[in-house]
């Protein structure tokens, strides 16, 4: 992706949210300067990955994206250090964008839908072989599908629906997505973009994201103009501080 779409796509977010007065915390607004003088009582956003966070997933942006917003998360490698369970994030789904199909091994979360459009969320149970080998289905360019029934819960509510099934959430719904669950999600087109938020255990988008064809999640930046704002991405180029590493 383009460093100018990246700002554009920022500053839309955050235009977006202010029409619908969905108040950000001051993070979300930092400057290039704001992140080079970060200091280590701010180094929480670092290590924790919170802020922007967008993909096209190696292509369209417009017809297959998402552009994410981390407030508060834990660690999976420092819970001594940060010992908070969950994460919440806002997912902001453009009209008819596409996220494309994926599960997650340790995240369990509701994806719900706050306001603007409806969301189409599909679902396939995941092969216990693909689920259970980590490395093996990391290997793998495509995962599989199940044609068995899917189990879960909307609004606290229990449903079945056949494999390959279809949900719209509409404003104010939630639905239930635990591990190993295939889910894909789409803006209902025509019905505006959807202001979607996420609340989950503990969340690493560089190694919990298992998707169904292989697929770029953090994507290559072209620095065709200076950064108006950081992803989580940045931090170790713009900052003085770098993730934990892994034990």
């Amino acid at each position: 992706m383009k460093r100018s779409q990246i700002n554009e796509i920022i500053k839309y977010t955050i235009d977006a949210m202010k029409k619908a007065q969905f108040p950000l915390p001051p993070f979300a607004y930092y400057s290039l300067e704001d992140w080079k003088n970060l200091d280590e009582t701010e180094i929480e956003l670092v290590e924790n990955m919170l802020g922007w966070d967008i993909s096209d997933f190696g292509g369209d942006f417009k017809k297959v994206g998402l552009t994410i917003f981390t407030f508060r998360n834990g660690n999976f490698y420092a819970k001594d250090k940060y010992p908070k369970p969950y994460c919440e994030k806002l997912d902001y789904v453009m009209d008819g964008q596409v996220l494309p199909f994926h599960y997650h091994w340790s995240k369990r979360e509701d994806i719900i839908n706050r306001g603007g459009g409806d969301l189409a969320i599909t679902l396939y149970n995941s092969s216990p072989e693909d689920f259970a080998d980590v490395e093996a289905a990391r290997a793998l360019k495509k995962g599989t599908f199940m044609d068995t029934p899917v189990t879960t819960k909307i609004d606290g509510k229990e449903i079945t629906i056949p494999a390959g099934g279809k949900v719209i959430l509409h404003p104010g719904q939630s639905i239930a997505v635990t591990p190993g669950l295939y889910h894909s999600w789409q803006g209902v087109p025509g019905t505006g973009d959807v202001i979607l938020f996420e609340v989950s255990t503990t969340n690493d988008d560089r190694t919990d994201n298992r998707f169904y064809k292989a697929s770029d999640r953090i994507p290559s930046i072209e620095e065709d103009v200076t950064p108006t704002y950081l992803m989580f991405a940045d931090y170790p180029k713009y900052t003085r501080f770098d993730f934990l590493k892994k034990d």
